[in-house]
């Protein structure tokens, strides 16, 4: 049975959208320790991958956005997307933790997807385009979170509110997730709580 940690820590629970996060960070006895956005990649193509990935290789080529490009192109332009997320993750855990009033001793991120090894595969595969986007962003956090030594727990949207309930010993995890939010006041919207649950699931013994 799960259980919740003893000593004095905290845990950050992320949610990526496009090409920023959300990351909530709380304590392991399930209180708000802090809330932020945090901007990955700006300036810069948000979905390389499944746009100019795609134009490359001739699909959605009739989009009105579509642009035309070469394979190389795209590929340069991913790397360049991915290095920027990198650098934006790094900036944006050291500022976390800059601002923590405890340690963190754990960070909560969406599982990935298995997907082709090499950008070129991921960009062929349809599949794999659509989702390699949000894949590459929670990467360049988890190797961020690596670089603070912190131990990644990989949720699952699915199970991720039950395994926040089970670790407070709450029977409604939605009433105490928006109670949480009044503290603090907006915004709080399903990213935040799905964050809170994440980071609260990520502060147990399993």
């Amino acid at each position: 049975m799960a259980k919740l940690r003893k000593q004095q820590a905290a845990a950050v629970g992320v949610v990526e959208y496009g090409n920023s996060a959300v990351l909530v960070t709380v304590a392991n006895h399930g209180q708000l320790l802090d809330r932020r956005r945090v901007d990955l990649a700006r300036g810069l193509p948000v979905h390389p991958y499944r746009d100019e990935g795609s134009w490359a290789v001739g699909r959605s080529i009739d989009s009105p956005r579509a642009r035309r490009m070469s394979l190389a192109d795209a590929v340069a332009m991913i790397v360049r997307v991915r290095e920027a997320a990198a650098h934006g993750a790094r900036e944006g855990l050291d500022t976390l933790v800059a601002a923590v009033p405890a340690r963190i001793a754990r960070i909560a991120i969406h599982v990935c997807p298995t997907l082709p090894t090499t950008i070129e595969e991921r960009i062929a595969d349809a599949d794999a385009a659509n989702v390699a986007d949000s894949v590459m962003y929670r990467e360049a956090l988890a190797s961020a979170a690596e670089a603070h030594g912190w131990p990644i727990y990989w949720y699952d949207h699915e199970s991720v509110f039950r395994d926040a309930a089970e670790a407070l010993g709450e029977d409604d995890i939605d009433a105490f997730l928006s109670a949480m939010g009044r503290s603090v006041g907006p915004p709080w919207q399903a990213k935040h709580k799905l964050a809170a649950a994440a980071a609260i699931a990520a502060n147990v013994e399993r």
